[in-house]
């Protein structure tokens, strides 16, 4: 287990979990750094074990090439889906991205399925009408630049707030109460991230350096926003 920029308690600090060695937190934990708030990454697929809701100050779920009820081939999810159920009824502030935000919507037991086709590469996503309003997506815009990388989506899961979606997956964001959002694209990337999505995206669906310049921008204040 790695631990980074720790400044909480020992008791309770920001949580990222990964689910490969080469999908980081990126602008997530620069923004959490820059504001002073120490978190602790957990690797789960590489041994180490969740942490308890109660020693959460924040969840983070990144993404993974895994189907979010792939619990045979990685029994850890079970666990994960459960921890993220504690941390909402604690309302410990979550956020999922990509594969985090498949295991948000099936925590809140919704259905997580494969989508149509493959969605990869630098696009964009339409803003709702609800999300004018929300205090992370409000006074964005309509039009969003992401990076896509998915091929799994899932049913809006009940009570949920619909923020954002794509032509091919209408479900691309969305929040639960106040602090909980899942976000099937990905804002969090920059340009350092360049080389990862170079090696490991589909061979030339990689987004450039100008792209992701677009997209750092637009997560700053997306970022930004949810962590406050």
């Amino acid at each position: 287990m790695s631990l980074l920029c720790q400044s909480w308690p020992v008791t309770q600090t920001w949580w990222i979990i990964k689910h490969v060695a080469f999908e980081g937190p990126a602008l997530i934990g620069t923004e959490l750094s820059a504001r002073g708030i120490g978190y602790s990454v957990c690797e789960p697929f590489a041994g180490d074990g969740l942490p308890e809701a109660s020693e959460c100050a924040g969840l983070v779920v990144m993404g993974g090439p895994m189907n979010a009820l792939d619990d045979d081939g990685h029994p850890h999810l079970a666990a994960e889906r459960a921890l993220i159920r504690d941390c909402l009824d604690l309302g410990v502030p979550v956020i999922g991205v990509c594969l985090g935000a498949q295991l948000l919507a099936a925590a809140l037991g919704a259905n997580v399925f494969e989508g149509p086709a493959g969605e990869f590469g630098a696009g964009t996503v339409t803003l709702t009408d609800a999300a004018k309003s929300d205090k992370v997506f409000g006074g964005i815009g309509g039009e969003v630049p992401v990076v896509h990388w998915h091929g799994d989506t899932f049913d809006l899961p009940a009570g949920a707030v619909l923020l954002a979606g794509s032509a091919s997956y209408p479900h691309q964001a969305f929040r639960v109460g106040e602090n909980a959002y899942g976000l099937q694209f990905h804002v969090e990337l920059t340009a350092a991230e360049l080389p990862v999505l170079r090696e490991h995206m589909p061979t030339g669906t990689a987004p450039d350096a100008d792209q992701l310049a677009e997209i750092e921008a637009v997560g700053r204040t997306i970022i930004g926003a949810f962590l406050g």
